[in-house]
């Protein structure tokens, strides 16, 4: 049987699958238990309409925040703040050590680190001029958070 390179020009979820597969595989062979699960945590308008939210997956102790975003109408109120808390909360839930995430000079590195993020990795001119920036942060039992930061409004139930 020969093998080719074939350029797809969709992106399909069965060829995702049939190349995850062997990697899988391997993981399974080679490694403790991924223990995956998904958090999705939805910012709703009084209308029901998601607007905003985080969006991440855990595997392997660590939770990975892919998308975080806050509409700019509504930042500054501490939601950000209360997503990412909830979403360190559930990452506890299932006995992760840490969370990691990404983000570009133009977008939230500060908030980040206020929050106790620190940057791990960094990669230059991507896009050209621009940086990007890997962040962690290391969940410690019975953490508390720092003296003195604001308390989060509650994003568990509707308005």
């Amino acid at each position: 049987m020969q093998t080719t390179i074939v350029i797809a020009t969709e992106a399909r979820q069965e060829d995702l699958a049939a190349i995850t597969a062997p990697l899988l595989e391997h993981n399974l062979r080679s490694a403790p238990p991924p223990n995956f699960f998904h958090v999705s945590l939805l910012l709703q308008n009084n209308h029901g309409k998601t607007v905003g939210g985080l969006w991440g997956r855990g595997a392997y102790e660590w939770l990975f925040v892919e998308y975080l975003a806050v509409p700019a109408d509504l930042r500054g109120q501490g939601l950000g703040t209360a997503l990412l808390r909830k979403a360190e909360q559930i990452a506890r839930e299932h006995a992760c050590i840490g969370v990691w995430l990404d983000t570009f000079d133009f977008q939230a590195r500060p908030f980040y680190e206020k929050l106790g993020y620190k940057v791990f990795g960094r990669l230059d001119d991507h896009p050209r001029g621009v940086s990007q920036y890997w962040l962690q942060k290391r969940l410690e039992t019975g953490e508390t958070g720092r003296t003195g930061e604001a308390v989060a409004p509650d994003i568990s139930r509707p308005r």
